[in-house]
């Protein structure tokens, strides 16, 4: 038994020997590889680099230290949010005015249009009463 385990363990050693160099030129293929890429599109490379990131640090939780530090960004963010929109509300409110469209205005326009189709309902259940009546012999 011992000699036909001692002709195996060349055979054993030299297919191990072969599969330990053939991942070796396969990983260092594969950085090449990624070199190569990363020299062709950097900023694709920085880019899912930071999409990378950004995936990992949304699974931590943050810390007590990190909100505290962070707050007052985030309050001026949401603050900056607001004056935006406020301005942009005001901006939207004065071109209305300007063009004539104030509120008492389209009250009004309102007012009429539903007067106006009221009165055409108003007609042409008029003029259907008026041809569906029965003619008296």
């Amino acid at each position: 038994m011992s000699d036909s385990n001692s002709e195996q363990d060349p055979d054993i050693r030299s297919r191990a020997i072969e599969a330990y160099d053939s991942a070796l030129d396969s990983a260092s293929g594969a950085g090449r590889r990624a070199g190569d890429t990363i020299a062709e599109a950097p900023l694709i490379a920085l880019g899912a680099g930071a999409v990378i990131g950004a995936l990992f640090a949304a699974m931590l939780p943050t810390s007590l230290r990190e909100r505290a530090l962070l707050r007052p960004y985030g309050n001026r963010v949401t603050g900056a949010a607001r004056e935006a929109a406020d301005a942009a509300r005001r901006a939207g409110s004065d071109k209305l005015r300007e063009l004539g469209l104030t509120p008492d205005v389209l009250a009004d326009k309102a007012g009429e249009a539903a007067k106006a189709t009221a009165q055409a309902a108003i007609g042409t259940l008029r003029d259907e009463a008026a041809t569906t009546q029965p003619r008296k012999r």
